[in-house]
């Protein structure tokens, strides 16, 4: 009796060190949507314009369907704008994270997460380094201040990794 309970105690935790190394994880990583244009009387922490408003409701209506379970934004106006429209509709809370952290402190912090796919609200400057860092190669540069429309996906299985970019 005993040794059954070993041999069914070994084989369930083979089993979940199994589903554990396949786990499965969808990064949607974007940078935030169109910004208002500053004038003399904004600080440069601006809101979204019209047209960026409505790609953050384009955004929600494509991820609505994700399994998104965790999203982060960097505290400014304009991400956390970017991420509410989908925060809302699914009540997922929006988690900031510091743009002064540097990528390998975020992309540590994001690798644990076990539980759902995962929105990321960024920046022209750091959206490219999060997808390298997670990819583990360089693919991306920096991306033009006029360029709003990418949706980098890097889809985690196990410990291996895949990219996409899509336009949106």
């Amino acid at each position: 009796m005993f040794k059954q309970k070993i041999i069914n105690l070994s084989s369930l935790l083979t089993i979940a060190l199994l589903l554990a190394s396949c786990s499965r994880t969808t990064f949607y990583i974007v940078r935030h949507a169109e910004k208002a244009t500053a004038n003399a009387n904004m600080s440069s922490d601006v809101p979204l314009s019209t047209e960026g408003e409505q790609r953050a409701q384009n955004l929600k209506g494509l991820l609505i369907d994700k399994n998104v379970q965790t999203i982060f934004s960097t505290p400014y106006i304009r991400t956390k704008s970017t991420a509410k429209p989908f925060s809302d509709a699914t009540q997922v809370a929006v988690q900031l994270y510091s743009p002064k952290d540097t990528v390998d402190q975020f992309i540590a912090r994001i690798k644990n997460i076990q539980k759902g796919n995962v929105l990321i609200v960024g920046h022209s400057n750091s959206v490219d380094d999060l997808v390298n860092k997670l990819m583990g190669q360089q693919l991306l540069t920096d991306l033009p201040e006029t360029e709003y429309d990418n949706l980098f996906i890097v889809k985690r299985k196990g410990k291996k990794y895949s990219f996409e970019r899509k336009k949106y």
